[in-house]
């Protein structure tokens, strides 16, 4: 049974970071994309950033320039590095991992920016 857990949300105020882990079991995943979305309140859920199983990253324009994303094949967990945060980065943001065939989601973490 696959399994995402995400840790690391929090409050912090406006220029502060974060950094969100996010780790997976049940299952080898060096071979899936694994990214982060996120969704604030009243708005749809939105990628932020992904990672294909060969390294290449995809950031949302909103976040580029601020916001990291990294994996560890070894531990099974992908990690997003949250700099310079603003009040519109205030979402609950979920783990997310795919391949051609499946896809996985965590619970989610909230992550709210204000002073």
């Amino acid at each position: 049974q696959v399994q995402l857990v995400e840790s690391g949300g929090g409050l912090v105020q406006p220029g502060g970071s974060l950094r969100l882990s996010c780790a997976a079991s049940g299952s080898a995943f060096s071979t899936y994309g694994m990214g982060w979305y996120r969704q604030a309140p009243g708005k749809q859920r939105e990628l932020v950033a992904r990672i294909f199983s060969g390294g290449r990253t995809d950031l949302a324009d909103s976040v580029k320039g601020r916001f990291t994303i990294s994996r560890d094949n070894a531990k099974n967990t992908v990690s997003l590095q949250m700099n310079s945060l603003k009040p519109e980065d205030t979402a609950v943001y979920y783990c997310n991992v795919w391949n051609f065939r499946y896809e996985f989601w965590g619970q989610g973490t909230q992550v709210t920016v204000s002073s």
